[in-house]
């Protein structure tokens, strides 16, 4: 299978309402924002969900969630070191080929292919302890919303098991729900020929993402998003013209405009006009 033969750009607008699409941990899980007020969803967030659609979609995917693991492997290590998984202990024991442990990686997992990946294995790898990088082929930004976030905070009550005789409420039953109530985030993303070709990243993968992005938050409903809360509204998709790229990301980028109520319009670059998906 030949690896990805044009440069690829691509862009997706996400209406978020009355949900919290990424609650940051050290902030009490309130959504997350900057410093001026523009919400965030970060790269790591929208990469862990478009994991859980190719799984879904029967992707071979070696970072799984843990409530969507399909294989029982307890650990990332447990999974690469599998026999099941085409690789071994063998092929991360002292003595064995970085480059043929990577090339197995890649074949095997389509994330690792896409994403990249460290596999570090202390003591037991390759020249004493050394891990085996992956530089993968496909970046994707962090969202930030077009205008700042209003965040709404409510207090609830938290079903938990104490003992008592269940007359006076404790402390520990209280707790803080946050949400964002309404906003529009965009992020950016690019597709890189030259590095697919250290990891094999085809132009069936870049597909198989382009089919997946409109549909990253179909499934990954909760308490915290609701059905039907976070969508994504359009997909942009450049496809250049070779693997160098008729001009650079960033001006690439540029040329997307995203009304804060979720339209788009589009200053073309000469002989680069874009794919529009809408929403799934």
């Amino acid at each position: 299978m030949t690896t990805l033969q044009h440069k690829i750009d691509f862009a997706f607008v996400i209406r978020v309402k009355n949900a919290n699409p990424n609650g940051d941990p050290l902030n009490g899980n309130r959504p997350r924002t900057d410093y001026g007020g523009f919400g965030e969803i970060t790269d790591v967030c929208l990469k862990r969900k478009l994991r859980d659609r190719l799984v879904e979609a029967g992707q071979s995917i070696f970072v799984q969630s843990d409530d969507r693991k399909i294989d029982g492997e307890p650990s990332l290590r447990a999974r690469a070191e599998s026999d099941a998984h085409g690789l071994g202990k063998k092929s991360f024991a002292k003595g064995s080929k970085k480059e043929e442990t990577a090339k197995a990686a890649c074949e095997k997992w389509l994330d690792v292919r896409t994403f990249g990946q460290v596999f570090a294995f202390g003591k037991d790898g390759d020249a004493s302890g050394v891990s085996i990088p992956i530089r993968g082929p496909v970046t994707i930004q962090s969202a930030f919303s077009v205008e700042r976030v209003s965040v709404t905070s409510t207090q609830i009550t938290k079903s938990v098991s104490g003992e008592g005789d269940g007359s006076k409420r404790g402390s520990d039953t209280m707790g803080m729900k946050h949400r964002v109530d309404n906003a529009i985030y965009v992020t950016y993303g690019s597709m890189s020929p030259q590095l697919s070709e250290r990891t094999g990243f085809s132009d069936a993968d870049a597909e198989t993402i382009k089919t997946m992005l409109p549909k990253i938050f179909e499934g990954d409903a909760s308490s915290a998003r609701p059905d039907g809360s976070m969508e994504v509204l359009t997909v942009v998709w450049w496809v250049h013209n070779n693997k160098s790229g008729q001009y650079s990301s960033a001006k690439v980028h540029r040329t997307l405009t995203i009304n804060p109520d979720g339209q788009i319009e589009l200053n073309n670059l000469t002989g680069l006009e874009p794919e529009v998906i809408k929403g799934f």
